[in-house]
């Protein structure tokens, strides 16, 4: 019988349509599923294919049995329960460094959106106005950039940060140093928080970030600086970060994730203009799409014909 592969969360359909194509797989490529399809699904799969709309709990493992492996595209794997996967012998991999151009690339988006008030002058733009005087922003250019978390994608933002001749202070318990003159290891969270005008946040969501930019730390910020989020939602302390916000305690904020998703449409977030939302988008380039589905296909071919697991994932 042939491995049936759902592909849960709309990917590059092309890159499964040769998968079965070629390796005789039995996969279900099509737009987008949403979750009852998802659901209806699940007694045949074999293998699922999610990004970050799926939760793979165990509601979703008992109404599959015949589940064996399940592939995140994309980095983050808080929303599989690998624990209870462990115990029922379900394998979890996720598609490390595929996304991470992207996501790089949607930090400094949002960076540049909250400085120069685009998204806030486009919408005014759009309802007829001419407000210009309303929308005077900063340069990126010279500004102390602190980023907390400095693994592959933060590395990826300081380089592309270069060309606008940055001070760049990280902070990463697991890294030393910098081989970019222009970034320096802060000595503390606090001291990224006190000094620098941009801060952006790059670490994984896990027990020792969950709410690490807190009230305390927001209170540190100096009045003209910003904080853009496009790493895990729930790192932030959202009513922490909504407070500062309402008060003009810091000039503004981008936020690509949320500790719920989708964001709830009475989110206090919402109702703010010196905040940028996006939802979700720091993997959603059709460049990252290809890579991550191409490595997803990489790996069911080599777990369910040569018995190889890549990129294992464990609770």
């Amino acid at each position: 019988m042939k491995p049936f592969i759902v592909v849960c969360d709309g990917m590059d359909k092309s890159i499964f349509e040769t998968l079965q194509a070629v390796s005789e797989f039995d996969v279900h490529p099509e737009a987008k599923l949403n979750q009852d399809q998802v659901k209806e699904l699940l007694p045949k799969a074999s293998a699922l294919v999610i990004r970050s709309s799926t939760t793979v709990k165990e509601e979703y493992l008992n109404l599959a049995p015949n589940l064996k492996y399940v592939i995140r595209a994309g980095a983050g794997t808080d929303n599989i329960d690998k624990l209870e996967c462990q115990n029922r012998d379900v394998r979890v991999s996720n598609t490390p460094g595929a996304n991470n151009n992207s996501a790089a690339e949607h930090a400094i988006a949002l960076m540049m959106t909250v400085l120069r008030k685009t998204a806030v002058a486009n919408a005014t733009m759009k309802n007829g106005g001419w407000d210009k005087s309303k929308f005077t922003g900063n340069e990126l250019a010279n500004k102390k950039v602190g980023i907390v978390g400095f693994g592959q994608i933060g590395k990826i933002v300081a380089k592309r940060l270069a060309g606008f001749d940055p001070e760049v202070l990280f902070f990463d318990p697991s890294c030393e140093s910098s081989d970019m003159s222009y970034c320096k290891k802060a000595d503390s969270i606090e001291q990224i928080f006190s000094e620098c005008d941009i801060i952006t946040i790059h670490t994984p969501l896990m027990d020792a970030t969950r709410g690490l930019i807190s009230k305390d730390l927001l209170s540190k910020m100096q009045p003209h600086a910003i904080l853009v989020n496009a790493a895990r939602g729930g790192i932030a302390d959202e009513d922490a970060v909504y407070e500062t916000l309402k008060a003009g305690k810091i000039r503004g904020a981008g936020f690509d994730v949320f500790a719920t998703e989708p964001l709830e449409k009475d989110s206090k977030l919402r109702e703010l203009d010196n905040i940028v939302l996006t939802p979700h988008l720091g993997a959603a380039t059709e460049e990252a799409q290809l890579r991550v589905g191409q490595m997803a296909v990489d790996q069911l071919k080599e777990f369910f014909i040569n018995n190889n697991l890549l990129n294992e994932v464990r609770a």
